[in-house]
């Protein structure tokens, strides 16, 4: 089993969840090999509340941390959760063409790569492109 996946699952128990009961954790790998996690934090508004990707990559940041290999997400109802469109964003910005996602998937482990769950994304870079 792969560690990281499995402080991903640990994580789920930190979640604060309310309202919908989803749990969700993850841990984010550093290119130096440091993790990082987090879990969901729902607050009544909904757009207001936090994923669990967003707090791992938020502390993980705050150390000063800004390159990553790999995160790794798990819920607690174990059905392969992938981070949302949002999430698949917000890594973009930190991701290069090797990071991967790990998904805690009722089949067993998963692994892909962000470019294949969010191809095309929309990066700094294609800010820097078009002011060039």
């Amino acid at each position: 089993m792969d560690e990281l996946l499995d402080e991903a699952r640990k994580a789920v128990s930190q979640a604060i969840v309310p309202y919908s009961e989803y749990a969700v954790g993850a841990a984010l790998e550093t290119s130096d090999g440091t993790t990082f996690t987090g879990a969901n934090i729902e607050i009544a508004n909904f757009s207001n509340s936090l994923h669990a990707e967003e707090v791992a990559l938020a502390r993980a940041i705050m150390a000063g941390h800004t390159n990553f290999k790999r995160i790794a997400v798990a819920s607690d109802a174990s059905d392969g959760v992938t981070p949302c469109g949002m999430c698949r964003q917000t890594l973009a910005e930190f991701a290069d063409e090797k990071f991967r996602v790990l998904v805690d998937d009722p089949g067993g482990p998963e692994s892909h790569l962000l470019d294949e769950l969010l191809p095309h994304a929309f990066t700094g870079d294609k800010i820097h492109e078009h002011t060039e």
